[in-house]
This record gives C-alpha cells, structure tokens and sequence, in this order.
C-alpha cells in the first residue's frame, strides 16, 4: 500500500515529463517501424524524391497539427478569437498573446522535430528522396569519373540492395547517409539552441522571481482543478434542476412519477442545439426549463447538498483501496 502511494505520488509529481517521454519514446519507435517495415524504394526516377519527402515530411506535420489539436492551451486561445479578435485590447495584449503561442508551439514542435531527427540519423528516406534528386545526382555524379548520362541514369537505382551499380556508384549509398546524418545532426543542434533561447528568453523577460514563479504554477493548477470542482458541483446542480423541471417534479421529489412528458415535450429537447449569447441556454433542455418559468438558479442549501453528495462521490473514486 505505501509503495502504491509512493508510485502515485512519483507518477503525479511528474506526470507532465513522463507524458512528453513516452510520446518521444512512441514517436521513435514508429518511426523505425515505418522504416523499416513499410518503407520500400520504388527506384524510379520520378518517384524516388516524392516518396522518400512523403515518408519524411508528413508524419510530421501530422504530429504537429495533432500537438495543437490535443493541447487545451491552443483551445483558450482561439476561443471566440474571430469575433473578438486576437488583440482586443491593446498591443500588450497581442505581445502576450505571441508570447503564450510562442510558448504552445515550443512543446508542440517538439514530436515532429523528435521525427525529422531520428529520420534523418536512420538515413532511409533521404538517400530515396536524394537519388531522385537531379541537384544531388549532379552534384555527386561531377565528383566521379563516369559519364554523367550513365552515372544520372543509374543514380535512382542507389538505394535498391540487389540493384547492379557501376563500381564508381557503389560508395553513393554510404555518402547519401552521411549528408543525411549531418543534416540530422545540425536539426538536433539548432533545435536545442533555439529551445535553450526561447527558455532562457522566458525567463529573463519574467516579471517574478524564481520563488514566486514556482509558487504561480502551483496555484494555477491548484486553481485549475477547484474551478473545474466547482464546475461539475453548479452544472450537475443545474442539470438537476431542469430536469426535475422537464419532469414537472417538487424540489425534494425521489421516485415520483407525477407527469409524463408528451410527444411535443420529447420534439423540443430531441433536435439540434446551437450556443445563443443572447438567450444563454447550454442545452434544448435548458431552454425548454426555462421557458417554463423556472429561473437559473439554485437555492444554497440545495446546491450545498449537491455539494457535499458530489464530493463524497468523488473522494470514494479516489480512494486507494477501492483501486485496489
């Protein structure tokens, strides 16, 4: 019991690096799958150079836009952003706004970067995409004693193992993962300078202290997780209310079927339901409730009870040996 606590408490403590491992972890692994299982040079001319970018370029765009999709912060920040624009206020407000982006993308560019890398140390797709090259092909074939006709001719045959090069091609193979393991390496490097600048930046340019800073973040999140308790109390407190009021039910009803719903009541809460500001319904339901004549709110004493039933079912969730 006390080493799952200990496990527990390790696991929450750094929760947010060991996410970003095992993401970088999974992401390495795919991508020698990828390389190693589905990848396959056609050796053509035509198709080399788009094959080997596709295999090298769009995963990782993949995990970039998923990186923004997954992140509640690319959320908070373009939420009703069209209607109030993204600098409403003053310039402040948009250097801010940069700033908090800025951040976002750091972590999120991290995945297809972590890809690229790896990639291009492994070397598959870019000696394919580089023998279909013409720039490449000129480049290297100048630098041996062959016609340039045969050695350009030959050149997207460069990554197919049983292909049958000409003596002078052989050594092609071997410097077009080396171009590639540079370019690796050079990605790795500007990478961590840039993120070593941008951490640093952050810092500098920080208004609080390094005391203040941390005791910040634990509030944010301590506030975070209250909001979010509070929310859940008011919104299955509200839920209650209009349902009880859909149902024509007393407050204090239990198990007491007093009304059925009609065939009209089940039409109104059974379509689509659009977010209005002006009326400030969050549900068909809600509205129909409100339409009715009920107000939105809730007596203290009745949400204290919700509170209080909420809580006790939320502290039996967590509690350990019902886990176990």
């Amino acid at each position: 019991m006390e080493m799952f606590r200990r496990g527990l408490d390790l696991y929450l403590k750094y929760r947010s690096a060991l996410g970003y491992g095992l993401a970088a972890t999974l992401t390495i692994g795919g991508e020698s799958i990828f390389s190693k299982v589905v990848f396959e040079c056609p050796c053509k001319d035509t198709w080399n150079l788009a094959y080997g970018l596709v295999f090298l370029l769009v995963p990782a765009a993949v995990l970039l836009i998923l990186g923004y999709l997954v992140r509640t912060r690319t959320w908070r920040l373009l939420t009703n952003c069209c209607k109030q624009g993204c600098c409403p206020e003053s310039c402040n407000t948009c250097w801010l706004n940069s700033c908090y982006f800025l951040e976002l993308s750091c972590s999120v560019f991290s995945l297809p970067l972590t890809w690229m890398a790896v990639a291009l140390l492994e070397g598959t797709y870019y000696v394919c995409a580089g023998s279909g090259s013409s720039i490449i092909a000129k480049r290297l074939c100048s630098a041996v004693s062959v016609n340039v006709t045969d050695c350009m001719t030959q050149m997207p045959l460069v990554p197919c193992k049983d292909s049958k090069l000409l003596p002078e091609l052989q050594a092609f193979p071997k410097v077009l993962k080396a171009q590639s393991q540079i370019y690796g390496w050079m990605l790795i490097g500007v990478t961590v300078l840039v993120f070593m600048i941008v951490a640093f930046g952050s810092q500098c340019c920080s208004s609080m202290s390094f005391q203040q800073r941390k005791f910040w973040k634990i509030y944010v999140k301590q506030e975070e997780e209250t909001f979010k308790d509070k929310l859940n109390t008011y919104a299955k407190a509200l839920s209650q209310k209009n349902v009880d009021c859909f149902f024509r039910l007393p407050s204090n009803a239990e198990n007491n079927i007093s009304y059925i719903p009609t065939h009209e009541d089940w039409e109104k809460i059974s379509s689509i339901h659009t977010f209005e500001k002006e009326k400030n319904f969050y549900s068909l339901l809600h509205e129909c409730a409100g339409n009715l004549g009920t107000g939105d709110t809730y007596d203290q004493p009745q949400i204290e009870n919700i509170a209080m039933t909420f809580k006790i079912e939320k502290k039996r969730k967590r509690t350990p040996s019902q886990i176990q």
